[in-house]
Formats: C-alpha cells, structure tokens, sequence
C-alpha cells in the first residue's frame, strides 16, 4: 500500500518560521569551486545557522552527539567565527526535518566534515553582517566593534544581528574562502569550554531515548527467532492476546511482537509469545575456535589496494619474516541495549532514534513501510554508548513496524539485553598476513600484505539492512553486502602502512557472505590492521636489532609523523625506561585512514602468567589532529579509544555454541571492568592553528592494541598474535 501525504513546507520554509530572522546576500562563487566540508553537499548558508529575533543564534548539523563531545566542538567553532558567546547559541543534531543531511555519524567525520561547513557559513555570514552593518551606521566596516551580536559605530550608534537581518530571506550560496577574523577577535577554538551534554547526565535528567516518555505512549516487545534463518512452525496467540495490559499481538510472517499498555506486562507477555511459538532451526555454519581457519574458509573476492615497485627482487636480497595476526567476533556492547519510539499519524510518521544516520534511516523506513520519505521524519535522541552499527536503527525498524499496525499514539521498543548481544551486527572477524624482508641495514625492502575480512558497511539504506524487514510475510532481501573503497576502506583501512616503503603489495580479501550478520564497529578494519601492522612493526625491530621507536622513525618520511612518534616516546621515557619483572613496554603509531590523525601510543603493562592477568600501568599518546578545537574533548576521545581497544584487545570475543550465540549476557561477553583500567594515561596534543580538522574519534583503537600486544610480548618473551589476549590464551604461556 502506498500511502497518500498532503503537501508540507519545504525544510528551509520550517527554518524561516517561528521568528526567524534572516539574511539576503548573495555570494559569486564559481560553479566549479569545491567547497569545504560537508558544504559540498549542502552549500546554503539556512542549512547551517539561523539568527532569532532575539539574537540568538540557531546552529544546524546532521552529526549526532554519541558522547564524543561534538555538541560542544560545533559551538566553539561557531563562536569563534561569528565573535559570540557560546552560551548565546542553540546547536539542532540531525533531524530529518530541520538539520542538513550529513549522512552517517562515523569515520571520524563530524570534525572534518560538519566542524568544517559550520565555521565557513558562520564566518562568511559574520562578514556579511559586519559589511553589511558598516553601511547601515555609515562608517568604514574597520572602525565596527562587536560585542557578541551587537556592533558598534566610534560614536555610540548600533545595530544588532537582528536589524540587519529583519525581512530578509537567507538563502545564500556559500563561498569557498573564510573571511579573516579582526586582530582583536577573542578566540573560542583551542581552550576548554565545559561540555554542554555533561550536566544534564550527572544530574540525572531525562537524557537519553530510553527516558523519554511521550504522552499516552505504549510499550512493546519483539520475539526473536531462535537463530537467523529459523522456521515459524507455528504460533498460538490466543493466551498471549488475553494476558492483562495486552493491546495487540502481532505476527507478520517471523515477526512477533507484543503491545501493551505497561512495559513490565509488555515483557510478561513476549516471554508468553515466545513459549507459544515453534521453530525449526536448520544446520548452521559452525564459527570454530580456530578463527583463522573459519574466516579463510568464507568464499573471498580479492582485490589489491596497493602495488609498489618490484617485490620479487627486494626479496631476493634479504631476510624474510612472516606471521599471521587474528580477530574474533566482537560486539559493541552498549551499556544501554537499543531503543525507539515511534508514532504513526495519518500517513506520517515520527521516529525518535539513536541511530547514527537519520536519513539514511528514514530511506530505508520508507522503503519498508511503502511510503514517500517525505512522509517519514526521524530525529535523533542520545543513546548511552554506541560508536558504529549497533541495534538502534534495528529498533527503529521494529518501533515503526508496530506504529503501523497500531496508530495515532507512541509505540516504544526497548530491546533487552540478550536482544542486542544476540542480534546487534557483530564487528567482523579477520585475519591478517604479512611478510616483510629486511636488507642487511635492517631496513624493510619488501612489504607483502594480505586482510580476510567480511563486511564493514551494512547500514541502513535500504530496508533489507533492517533486521525486523528480513523477517516479514513479504521479507525484504539483504543487499549484497560490497567493500568500502580506499582510501577510507572498510576491512582494508589501514591496511596501506604508513611507512616509506619501496616495495608493497597490499591486498584485501573481501567476504561477502558469513553465518553472521557484521557492519561497523567503531574504526572498522583499522583496529586489526593496526594491530597486526604495528605488532610486525615490533617483531622486525627485535629481528633488526633495532630498538622499537627508532625502527619506526627510520621508516617516516611525513615530518608530522615523525613529531608525533618523537614526542610520543619523550614523555614516556622510553629512553631510560628501567626494566622490572613481569613488566614491558609498548609502542605503536598510525595515521587513522592514513588521512585523518596521527596517533602514538606508548604504555606499561604488567602480566601475571599464572593468571593471565594484565594491568596497564600507563600511557603516554600524543595526537596530531590538526588544529585544537576542544584539547579536552580531543583527550577524553584519546582516552576513551584507549580503554575500549584495551577491552577489546584483552577480553571481547563472541562466543557460539551448536550454531546460536551463547554470549548473550555480560557473564557470557565479559568487558573491561574498573579494575583493568589504565591507572594513568596522559595525553598529548600537538596543536596545528590555521591547519584543517582531522577526526580523533578512532585514532587510537588500532595503536592502542598494538601497543597493548608489544608490552606484553616484552613483559613476558611471548608474542600472541591472536585477539583476545585473554587470560585463558596468555595461561597457556605459564605452563
């Protein structure tokens, strides 16, 4: 059924209402200009910033706040183009209706791409004003003060944004040039502005998705298959219908869910549904302990990223090493399982999500509700924890699904625990080859690299990456899953090194197909790749007899990645590190997408073998990210990369039993607790005024594992080159 939509006002139409006031100017700007960030898509000034009546400024961005601070970031860089007080703006995250479409959260973008558009508008609207208010009070525009949204003649006279914007309609190319800030202008970029996401969490206010409650809204519950590709046999729902607080029961070919008016009864009644139903479970792919064997076993379509100079001969010429590094399955493991709302009114749609791609989501929802997606809106809430693919836009799905079939009040899906362990895109398996030769000067003349990885990118878009759509009467197919180009890449990024290298083969095995359903997970492919590249790194330095950190020097020719390194290793002091038993050091470095931040990252360990324990003691990393925006928040990112690689690195795996996952509870898929967290870590920043943002969010995933794995081969003479470094795998080494 397609469903019919009375014609609605046009999204900068929705900017201009409610008191808007803005600004009629037009900019020349060549048609072949590119323009910076995400204005290349979105090249209007109203898409990104709006000034009220009352002079308050409304910001505008299609990133989503995920507790990466970007809130914050956006509005010190919009006070610091337009020369006002923060706290005198108003920042709106991705809101299919109001905000700029920006795509996916992800990558480490928001910096580079919406940080990016958000200081060109906002510093060429400034201009705009600051001429334009120049021959409003008849003077020369450089004897204009500005106090905040106000500017000032030599004689007393003003004129405040709002006057100099009254009955006009903004909508105004952009440029490609910033406009320079006067001498004088207070700078907002590179200090600490407290994080405005912060207060309302400590204080316990109704932050996150999960605490919002809409009037007369009801819960529902969704009843999972007990394995992907299981059969209904059959369901009775008669029982389940009749249960008290029970408004609805659905079933939609294998999906079943439960509506009810509390969300306790909405639970009672779905394990009530789920005893009712009788499946049938065919033979499933067994994923066996011995990851590298089970992931080369996936049919792979190769295809080399990298081809440089003549390996053949290099080889030739000196001493070969190879080695194999692996990763598991592993989860997001969001603190809060996923969660959405959702309210059907006529033939619109309102969808309250976490997910980090409203309008791809709303594509997708509109392909399977079978409306236009103008009749879909979808507007982001926070989630407690998530960076990449998890549960959220799956919720959404399900919330939508049911507003359905049950219209004109909210419908709230909570997923429970088992619900996003179980059923959430695992972060793929990998394995990872690599040969290298070394010349007699213990330089790397030849560099052989070879990645098995399944999907990185299985975002929604379209309905079939939705999980409830696969499930239908009339299900919607997956798409076939293709690899992420370079030179981002998804279960290649990285995989280029970063190192001078005069002779390189680098190829990608891209998999398709597996027994489980894998998209991202925060940095991709980058975290093995960095791991198995930065660990080789370590086993050729000890082959060359060459320490570490100078092995690696020896091999930059990037100036600024050089200085990281160096600075990296000085706090430290991995010079006059003193040995100490069962402790080691580590040390490890990378460009994120050999295009974003560089990272360097030293740190402690100390490993008792009898229990497999391993304590980090402390880290030094030092971050080059172009210029300093928030130095606080680029820390807390640093740090917050750190501890979650170093769960990854020492504990996170899926576990499977009989084809079902069995990792469905935090006993089952343990994570970092309290007592493994870094006792130190210090960060680092090498401030670049005047040079472009680059993205931290996942600069420190993949030196985070290496240099984790480094300190332990060094603490106890065993290089484990197989993730987890569990306390079950690192036993092994004590018998």
């Amino acid at each position: 059924m397609t469903a019919q939509t009375a014609p609605r006002p046009g999204r900068r139409r929705f900017l201009a209402g409610g008191g808007a006031l803005t600004l009629s100017f037009v900019l020349p700007l060549p048609a072949s200009a590119a323009l910076p960030g995400s204005l290349e898509n979105e090249p209007w000034l109203d898409a990104w910033l709006r000034v009220g009546a009352d002079n308050r400024v409304t910001l505008f961005t299609g990133k989503v706040e995920l507790g990466q601070g970007i809130r914050t970031a956006l509005l010190q860089v919009a006070a610091h183009e337009l020369q006002i007080d923060p706290g005198r703006m108003v920042l709106i995250t991705a809101d299919t209706e109001r905000t700029p479409d920006e795509g996916y959260t992800a990558g480490s973008h928001s910096m580079q791409d919406s940080a990016t558009a958000i200081r060109y508008a906002a510093g060429q609207v400034r201009a705009l004003l600051h001429d334009k208010a120049a021959t409003h009070l008849k003077v020369p525009a450089a004897a204009l003060a500005q106090d905040n949204s106000v500017f000032r003649a030599p004689d007393g006279r003003r004129v405040s944004f709002s006057d100099l914007v009254a009955g006009s309609e903004l909508h105004v190319r952009a440029g490609d040039t910033l406009p320079p800030r006067p001498p004088n202008a207070r700078r907002w970029i590179g200090t600490h502005l407290p994080r405005v996401d912060i207060p309302n969490k400590l204080k316990g206010y109704l932050t996150y998705i999960q605490d919002i409650r809409l009037p007369a809204m009801v819960h529902a519950r969704v009843v999972r298959p007990p394995a992907p590709d299981a059969r209904l046999l059959g369901v009775d729902t008669s029982q389940v219908a009749r249960m008290s607080g029970v408004l609805e029961v659905v079933q939609d070919g294998r999906f079943l869910a439960v509506i009810a008016d509390e969300e306790y009864r909405a639970i009672k009644a779905a394990r009530a549904l789920a005893q009712a139903a009788r499946w049938e479970v065919p033979p499933r792919p067994q994923v066996t302990r011995d990851v590298a064997a089970f992931v080369r076993s996936l049919p792979a379509q190769p295809q080399q990223v990298l081809a440089r100079g003549v390996p053949a001969a290099a080889r030739a010429a000196g001493k070969t090493l190879r080695a194999s590094y692996t990763r598991p399955y592993q989860l997001h493991a969001s603190i809060g399982p996923s969660c959405a709302i959702a309210l059907r009114e006529g033939s619109r749609y309102t969808v309250w999500t976490h997910a980090q791609g409203v309008f791809p989501l709303r594509r997708a929802l509109a392909e399977l509700l079978d409306v236009p997606e103008s009749a879909v809106r979808c507007i982001h809430a926070e989630g407690p924890g998530c960076y990449g693919h998890n549960g959220a836009d799956d919720a959404a799905a399900d919330a939508a699904l049911l507003a359905r079939v049950f219209p004109d009040v909210p419908v709230r899906v909570q997923w429970m625990r088992e619900d996003e362990h179980g059923w959430e895109p695992f972060g793929p398996p990998m394995v990872a080859d690599v040969a290298a030769t070394l010349d007699a000067d213990g330089r790397i003349v030849d560099w052989q690299y070879e990645v098995w990885s399944q999907a990185h990118a299985t975002r929604p878009g379209r309905a079939g990456n939705l999980l409830g759509a696969t499930l239908l009467a009339r299900p919607f197919a997956p798409p076939v899953p293709k690899p992420l180009p370079q030179p981002e890449g998804g279960g290649d990024r990285n995989a280029i090194p970063y190192y001078a290298l005069p002779n390189a083969r680098v190829t990608h095995r891209f998999q398709p197909a597996g027994p489980w359903r894998t998209s991202a997970l925060r940095s991709l492919g980058a975290y093995c790749n960095v791991f198995a590249i930065e660990s080789f790194m370590d086993e050729l330095a000890r082959a060359a007899r060459i320490d570490p950190v100078a092995f690696r020097l020896r091999h930059l020719n990037d100036a600024r990645a050089i200085e990281v390194v160096k600075l990296a290793a000085a706090k430290f002091g991995w010079n006059a590190y003193k040995r100490s038993p069962r402790r080691g050091r580590g040390f490890a470095f990378a460009r994120y997408k050999n295009s974003a931040a560089y990272c360097a990252i030293a740190l402690e360990v100390e490993v008792a073998l009898d229990t497999g324990f391993v304590r980090i003691v402390r880290a030094d990393a030092t971050v080059d990210c172009g210029e300093v925006v928030s130095p606080d928040g680029v820390r807390n990112q640093i740090e917050g990369g750190l501890v979650q690689s170093s769960s990854w690195t020492l504990m996170e795996q899926v576990h499977f039993e009989a084809g079902k996952v069995a990792s469905l509870d935090w006993g089952g898929y343990p994570i970092l607790r309290f007592s493994g967290v870094p006792q130190g870590v210090t960060v680092h920043l090498l401030d670049r005024p005047g040079q472009p943002f680059l993205g931290t969010g996942e600069a420190s995933q993949g030196p985070a594992a290496a240099a984790l794995a480094n300190a332990v081969a060094d603490a106890c003479g065993v290089r484990v080159r197989d993730l987890p470094l569990d306390r079950e795998r690192l036993r092994r080494f004590a018998t």
